[in-house]
């Protein structure tokens, strides 16, 4: 009787394993784009939708605080998340009403020191230290006109963007008020389709990402009120005829950081050389430079850190991406989206799947690791309760 034919020997058992791990691996990760290649595109062309989604949640948010106020006074959940909404609704109606009051008051009388102050802008660009050609000046003014006129949408274009705007903040404004009210409830529904393995570990990722956005949206409110009113005073005391309206755009700017910030102090800048000269424009400059140094050094640092812990150059990286992908409403989402994915990909990190404790380094990925480990906490238990 003939022994069989020995197999393969232990090397080539073991490159065998690996490549097909290899292949398996590779087939998972080539999978994983491939999803989130097509969860990229379609939240691309359900920009709308995706945009809504995400305002709400930031809303919902800022209005929790209040909600659970309302609830502890003891109001029932729908009443509690309809005095949220309402809030809501009637503070972005109480903004864009006194902007649009404010504004258009004060614009025929700012028509003629606009046109005064422009021409004063090209004269200095021209007579100034830039020495400027007066017909590359007129060349740079006529494209700016230009390209404002391309800007001002048609009224028709005009009627179908109004639109489109109502829609989304009927939208948003529905889904805040649904988030508030059966915000645990929908949460609740999503852990319960999860594996009951990882149930706990996606619970507590979840909540850990509502906690930094919470903490993210009522950190930057705090910080922009406070620019918002600092520069606000500034403006007010040099007697900016615009200054409400500078103030709310520092206020909004604050929401994108470092772009919103200066932008919205070139704003102010341009505003008051234009409108008061020289000399209130400096006093304006040197207000914002002192805000945004308090704002740099001191509030971010004391209010932002622990809810972001993104470091500035990630931080431009995403503002961009954002950006380019939705325009000023990516940049304003691009901070808290990756705030929350770095802290629940931390906590995930930091919290095993229960079975599946944290590998030994070092230790042979052969089993031995992993049932060393779990009788090692066997033992360690064994031990505790003796």
């Amino acid at each position: 009787m003939t022994d069989p034919s020995p197999g393969p020997a232990p090397p080539v058992r073991r490159a065998r394993t690996g490549a097909a791990r290899v292949a398996v691996g590779s087939v998972a990760v080539l999978g994983v784009i491939a999803i989130g290649w097509l969860v990229t595109w379609l939240l691309v062309r359900l920009a709308l939708v995706t945009m809504s989604v995400i305002a709400a949640l930031l809303l919902a948010a800022l209005a929790g605080p209040l909600s659970r106020l309302l609830r502890r006074a003891g109001a029932p959940p729908a009443l509690a998340a309809g005095g949220a909404v309402l809030t809501l609704l009637a503070i972005i109606a109480g903004i864009s009403t006194l902007v649009w009051l404010r504004t258009s008051t004060r614009l025929t009388d700012l028509a003629p020191a606009l046109a005064v102050g422009i021409d004063r802008v090209r004269t200095w660009l021209v007579t100034g230290p830039l020495s400027l050609d007066p017909d590359r000046v007129a060349g740079i003014r006529d494209t700016l006109v230009t390209q404002l006129a391309q800007v001002v949408p048609t009224p028709v274009a005009g009627a179908q963007l109004a639109i489109t705007i109502l829609s989304a903040l009927v939208l948003v404004l529905f889904i805040v008020f649904f988030l508030i009210k059966d915000g645990d409830g929908m949460w609740a529904w999503v852990v319960e389709r999860v594996p009951a393995t990882q149930r706990e570990r996606v619970d507590g990722a979840g909540r850990q990402a509502w906690t930094t956005l919470s903490s993210y949206v009522l950190g930057v409110v705090a910080v922009a009120a406070i620019d918002a009113v600092l520069i606000g005073l500034g403006l007010l005391l040099v007697g900016v005829p615009l200054w409400l309206s500078l103030t709310l755009l520092t206020f909004f700017g604050a929401f994108v950081p470092y772009f919103g910030a200066v932008v919205s102090g070139i704003a102010a800048v341009l505003v008051t050389l234009v409108t008061d000269g020289p000399r209130d424009a400096v006093i304006i400059l040197v207000v914002v430079l002192v805000v945004q140094q308090v704002e740099g050094n001191l509030l971010q640092p004391l209010i932002m850190r622990r809810a972001v812990q993104v470091h500035p150059v990630v931080t431009i990286v995403v503002i961009t991406a954002g950006t380019l992908l939705f325009g000023i409403a990516g940049a304003v989402v691009a901070v808290p989206v990756t705030a929350v994915a770095h802290h629940v990909l931390e906590y995930l990190r930091t919290h095993p799947a229960a079975g599946h404790p944290p590998a030994v380094p070092g230790a042979p990925d052969d089993g031995t690791a992993t049932s060393g480990a779990t009788a090692t906490a066997a033992t360690a238990a064994a031990g505790a309760q003796g």
